[in-house]
């Protein structure tokens, strides 16, 4: 999993990218709210872990700004303000989870990975973006028509819309789609990107995916 971690205090935030890393997790580090607006809006992640208080905007101020863009990233919150009140509000605002300092690493890192076990095994939502929806459990696209698409598709036009308007590298797309084959390459991605573009053509979707051979690719509306 790709992840941004926003936590202000040196020692905590090198602890915390050492066991991530340990596992296997790739992490962005940024130290202040305003960082991490500006990576979510940049990149794309499968987990962004804030913390509340930081200079330049709080932990908080950055969800809300992040969420009011669309972006639906699972974002867990760190603070060392323990009162339900404060929970709350961060839960209200749009976080979807909270640890409450001190925690134990290990509890991070099980957190992170049942959320991993959960994406791969019962991610059955409906998604939309703009006039497109993408039925998940049924492998079906749908905009003015509908028709099927094939697993791999379904995964790379999920992971598209979980992070649309963002730049996609090939190498985030052979993550989610292809199952750490060591055999995919950016000419599989590039294939699969041209079945794509004729299948939202096909369902008369306005939505494009922007980009050349070897990447990066954008899902996005046209103005």
């Amino acid at each position: 999993m790709k992840i941004l971690l926003a936590e202000d205090e040196k020692q905590l935030s090198r602890v915390l990218i050492m066991a991530m890393k340990s596992v296997g997790y790739d992490v962005d580090p940024v130290f202040n709210g305003q960082e991490a607006v500006e990576h979510a809006q940049a990149n794309a992640y499968d987990v962004m872990i804030f913390d509340i208080m930081m200079p330049v905007k709080t932990g908080l101020e950055a969800l809300k700004e992040i969420r009011a863009t669309g972006d639906r990233t699972y974002i867990i919150m760190l603070t060392a303000m323990a009162e339900i009140d404060d929970k709350v509000t961060g839960l209200d605002a749009g976080a979807d989870d909270y640890l409450t300092k001190p925690f134990s690493l290990k509890e991070l890192l099980a957190r992170l990975r049942s959320l991993e076990r959960r994406t791969e095994e019962y991610d059955s939502d409906v998604l939309s973006f703009g006039d497109l929806k993408v039925d998940q459990a049924e492998q079906r696209l749908a905009s003015h028509n509908s028709m099927s698409l094939s697993g791999k598709e379904t995964r790379l036009l999920t992971y598209f819309i979980l992070n649309a308007d963002k730049e996609l590298s090939t190498q985030q797309l052979l993550n989610q789609a292809w199952d750490r084959d060591e055999n995919a390459d950016a000419e599989d991605v590039w294939i699969y990107i041209s079945y794509l573009r004729q299948k939202l053509q096909a369902v008369g979707s306005s939505t494009i995916i922007d980009g050349q051979k070897g990447g990066p690719y954008q899902l996005s509306q046209p103005a």
